[in-house]
């Protein structure tokens, strides 16, 4: 897909928005949402699961702002988790089993769920994509202790101070979310490309994204990979600082996503469509400069996130202070929730996910990935759901080649050609 192609749609997206908040005036009449002149949803409610990071906000303002309720589905609860490991138990769990029926997801986590990879007895538990919640918006962070080694995007300084530390004796760790994750791969993409093989030169470990700051606090680890506000927590103790965004490693990167369950969308699709809808047009209004305040008080409060607005307005409005001296104030490297087709599951992008942990051994490298997506991925329901809300959908299901820092490009159409390409890996 050409560049003139992409900005084409990317008019045609921000000309819709017009669009967009007439329709949204009409489903507050319409209190049936998309759906009011049609059959309604199935069932009132949903149980979806989140864990307390800022890309869950749609969720947030999907329930907080009554966007449900308008859609038909007053009776949605969004639920907080403990860790992405207690988010895959209530998913195999589901809400009939005192589970949850979907969630704010890492992206590779509906596929190794899908695939019974990270399930108990490795029983596969059908899951769907509905949407992408967000673009970019992650960190790596680093201890304090590394502050003199000027460890940033490059990091072949961090691989020197490593190798110091392991001749003193000591243990070198890095902390990601969940094994095979996005924070785990955004970690081991860095690490590789600096010459640091994540699974020889330094242990990883699993962490729980609230609990990132507290075991860094106590030296638990040399560098984390996690989402907001938990990477600025860590500058504002005085524990480490932001060595890079992961907007820097790819730009506008896909990151979390609707998952629900396949057999929760299969037998109510009306309300699934409902739910979906309600999100889109949270992503919307989430997206928007002039609620970016409002987004961080509502973020903030105790039932989600439980920390400062002032851990989280400045990043979420695109200013970045690292912690080691650099500042940038209109960073291009901003979470969008809605922009540059945010919202859009691309299967292409869902491909990259799923290389990448045949790159580290997540998936068997026979894997076919191109019916594993067929079967996850459900952006035909995505495009329904936007026709009905007047949103022009991309006009391909791929994003077509993606760049990366080091110069690594990703072509969906040959991503053996990508795997290959890359030095350090698991996979012959």
């Amino acid at each position: 897909m050409s560049s003139v192609e992409h900005t084409t749609r990317r008019g045609i997206l921000k000309g819709a928005a017009g669009a967009l908040s007439l329709a949204a005036a009409a489903r507050v009449a319409l209190p049936g949402g998309a759906f009011a002149q049609g059959a309604g949803p199935e069932v009132k409610g949903a149980k979806l699961g989140f864990i307390a990071l800022t890309d869950a906000a749609p969720l947030f303002v999907a329930k907080e702002k009554g966007i449900f309720a308008r859609h038909g589905m007053p009776d949605v609860e969004v639920l907080k988790q403990a860790s992405w490991g207690t988010t895959r138990d209530n998913l195999v769990l589901g809400s009939e089993g005192n589970g949850i029926d979907g969630a704010h997801i890492l992206t590779p986590m509906p596929y190794l769920i899908s695939a019974g990879r990270v399930t108990q007895n490795n029983v596969p538990v059908p899951m769907y994509i509905l949407a992408r919640l967000n673009l970019a918006g992650q960190c790596i962070s680093v201890a304090k202790e590394h502050m003199g080694d000027k460890v940033a995007l490059d990091a072949r300084p961090f691989k020197a101070a490593l190798e110091r530390k392991k001749a003193a004796g000591k243990s070198v760790k890095a902390a990601m979310t969940f094994p095979g994750g996005t924070h785990d791969l955004w970690i081991r993409y860095w690490l590789a490309a600096g010459g640091i093989d994540p699974d020889k030169d330094i242990e990883t470990i699993v962490v729980p994204p609230p609990q990132m700051v507290a075991n860094m606090k106590v030296g638990t680890m040399d560098c984390f990979c996690v989402c907001e506000p938990w990477n600025e927590q860590l500058i504002t103790q005085g524990i480490g600082y932001t060595a890079l965004t992961t907007g820097e490693l790819w730009k506008d990167h896909p990151e979390k996503a609707l998952g629900m369950r396949a057999s929760w969308v299969d037998k109510y699709p009306n309300a699934a469509k409902a739910l979906l809808a309600a999100v889109m047009e949270a992503q919307q209004w989430c997206d928007k400069p002039e609620n970016r305040d409002e987004l961080a008080g509502i973020v903030a409060k105790r039932q989600w996130i439980n920390v400062p607005a002032s851990d989280v307005v400045k990043r979420m409005k695109g200013e970045f202070d690292y912690g080691d001296g650099r500042k940038v104030a209109n960073s291009p490297h901003i979470m969008k929730y809605w922009a540059d087709d945010a919202s859009y599951p691309y299967k292409s992008h869902d491909l990259w996910f799923l290389t990448e942990d045949i790159r580290w051994g997540k998936f068997d490298p026979q894997t076919d990935t191109k019916a594993l997506i067929e079967k996850v991925n459900r952006e035909d329901i995505w495009r329904e759901v936007a026709k009905g809300m007047g949103v022009t959908a991309p006009a391909s299901t791929s994003r077509g080649k993606e760049t990366f820092f080091d110069g690594k490009v990703f072509d969906p159409a040959d991503p053996a050609a990508y795997l290959n390409s890359l030095g350090i890996k698991k996979v012959a």
